[in-house]
């Protein structure tokens, strides 16, 4: 059937629209006093943002936007997790510097370029597998727009009073792993259109289309390795489990397709050596914030998983009655879709070592077992009778899904709204540190101490300077993870805070930002970490110890990172700036919207 492209350009306008749904919400809640951020979807978008900002400033691949250290001849930098997975940040980052286009824009249109392109393609392959151009628009809305529900998570969780709306449309989290979906998504409708030839295709010698089909998913493929990692290995696993499909099931014409099958993975293995190359190059500070965990532990009730045991029910069920015929490239496909969540979070088993899991949960895992529900249901539809018959249904599905993505966008992107108005809201001051760094050589090195925790994540963003302290400076290269936390200590230190003051917040758990800046990630939550272990007043009173050891004998002159240049406070509720004016001369500063920016010279 010739698919009529009009229905996946719908799907894909659809995901547009609400991936552009927050920026919407921000513009109409700032009103007239909009100053042209771009609306986060998920607090960790400030790092990606900060790493595109240096690229489309010029600045190296291995570069670190919060402390200013780029890679250079002179000092040659490590491998970080952005440097690594750089193949998105430049697809972003080249175009927008041919085109004079800020980072903010650049996130917000790359964002919705991406939804689109993911949500088409989907279209794209389930029009291919099921000849019905309405249900493959119904599957793009519906495996996208339910990627939050198909993890548990997003607004299901406030609806039904069971827990918290977070996070909003975790699939368009920009540009990780927003740009690898649509070549995740692509890899899968190549390999289909590749392999579904037809019975009575006796062709022995490739031909050209399908060298070109077989390079473009090694392509795809290629293009998540330098992506994102839970999206590459989730295509591995798909691979694999599309092997051992074709081997259980055993379609005609497999051994033929098997070839195909091995000659890609040939290409996705070309890949992956240079990858492996860059990873061995990697700062240890990597392994520092991944939180690995040895286990052999099965992981065998997440929601991705038991959305694949329905599937994997329903077509055992449709082949039992005689709807659908298991030995079809299509039931072979739905089967290798639903066997990949259950990969995903049991390799372990295997090889010993999980990796966040949570991370297949919410970014790609919950969309791979989306795709596979909406492949088996579109196979059985077709097999009961012509999906025409089923037009309507599949209006009313494609109609309930579009509307669940404004409920996931109602009820999700209000939780970042009072953030993101305040990240907005300190743009001026962003432009006005960009002016003072003016073409200095030394831009990119300029500290500055910035009170405002969200916002001094944010603030490489906008201006070229370096931070003295950011909640995300940890997960680039440039700094160890001791260095982050003496930066910590002085972030604490010039705003005056004691060491019984910041042991007492962590004990309330009222503090979580210095749980994470002294003790990581890992103990501040259990969704990241298998092996969680909550702190003990113990480690937290020994940790308010070491503060106070620090703060003692410090000296900013010989801290072993620059001395901050500027500092940026609240104007309306100004801190205590004593321990500030200890140490460094302050100017008369300047009020910029609701903060005060100062220049400060470190005294003699």
């Amino acid at each position: 059937m010739k698919l009529r492209w009009r229905f996946g350009i719908i799907a894909g306008l659809f995901l547009a629209v609400f991936s552009l749904y927050p920026q919407m919400k921000m513009i109409y809640l700032r009103g007239a006093d909009w100053q042209g951020h771009y609306a986060y979807n998920d607090i960790d978008e400030v790092a990606y943002a900060s790493y595109l900002k240096a690229l489309i400033d010029g600045r190296p691949r291995k570069n670190d936007p919060y402390t200013g250290r780029d890679d250079s001849a002179d000092h040659p930098q490590p491998e970080s997790l952005f440097s690594i997975q750089f193949a998105g940040p430049y697809t972003i980052a080249i175009p927008a510097r041919i085109l004079g286009v800020g980072a903010p824009w650049a996130m917000t249109l790359a964002g919705a370029l991406a939804a689109f392109l993911a949500a088409f393609v989907i279209f794209w392959f389930v029009g291919m597998v099921t000849g019905d151009d309405w249900y493959a628009m119904a599957a793009g809305l519906v495996v996208l727009a339910g990627g939050a529900l198909f993890a548990g998570e997003g607004a299901i969780g406030e609806i039904l009073g069971t827990g918290y709306s977070y996070p909003y449309f975790p699939g368009f989290r920009r540009y990780i792993p927003a740009m690898a979906f649509p070549a995740f998504f692509g890899l899968i409708a190549l390999i289909w259109r590749l392999l579904d030839r037809g019975p009575n295709d006796r062709r022995s010698v490739p031909s050209g289309p399908q060298m070109l089909l077989a390079a473009g998913a090694s392509v795809c493929f290629g293009y998540t390795v330098f992506s994102y990692f839970y999206v590459w290995t989730a295509a591995a696993a798909w691979l694999a489990c599309l092997v051992l499909s074709y081997l259980i099931l055993r379609p005609e014409g497999y051994r033929r397709d098997l070839i195909w099958i091995f000659g890609i993975g040939a290409g996705c293995i070309a890949f992956l050596v240079p990858y492996a190359y860059l990873l061995s190059q990697r700062s240890h500070t990597m392994d520092d914030v991944q939180l690995l965990v040895m286990t052999h532990a099965p992981d065998l009730f997440r929601v991705p998983e038991v959305i694949s045991y329905a599937v994997v029910a329903i077509l055992m069920a449709a082949a039992l009655i005689g709807v659908i015929e298991l030995r079809e490239r299509s039931s072979v496909f739905a089967l290798s879709l639903a066997l990949v969540p259950i990969a995903v979070f049991n390799q372990q088993v295997i090889t010993g070592r999980s990796l966040q899991p949570i991370h297949y949960e919410v970014f790609i895992g919950n969309y791979v077992a989306g795709l596979a529900l909406a492949v088996s249901v579109g196979l059985v539809i077709k097999g009961i009778d012509s999906t025409s018959r089923f037009r309507p249904a599949i209006a009313v599905l494609a109609a309930a899904a579009a509307v669940w993505g404004f409920v996931e966008c109602h009820y999700t992107v209000r939780v970042l709204d009072d953030v993101n108005v305040l990240r907005d809201q300190q743009m001026p001051v962003a432009r006005r540190l960009t002016e003072l760094a003016g073409n200095s050589p030394d831009r990119f090195q300029q500290s500055v101490l910035h009170f405002g925790i969200a916002e001094a994540d944010d603030l490489p963003t906008i201006a070229p300077q370096a931070t003295l302290w950011a909640r995300h400076q940890h997960v680039f290269a440039g700094v160890t993870w001791q260095e982050n936390k003496e930066r910590y200590y002085q972030y604490l230190n010039y705003q005056g805070v004691p060491p019984k003051q910041l042991a007492a917040g962590m004990k309330t758990g009222d503090d979580f930002v210095s749980v994470i800046a002294l003790f990581g990630w890992g103990r501040h939550t259990d969704r990241l970490n298998a092996a969680y272990k909550p702190l003990t007043f113990g480690e937290i009173d020994a940790e308010a110890l070491r503060y106070a050891d620090y703060v003692r004998d410090f000296d900013p002159a010989k801290a072993g990172n620059r001395p901050p240049d500027y500092l940026v406070c609240d104007a309306e509720d100004p801190p205590d700036l004593a321990n500030v004016d200890k140490w460094f001369e302050r100017d008369a500063g300047e009020k910029l919207g609701k903060y005060m920016l100062y220049r400060l010279k470190l005294r003699q």
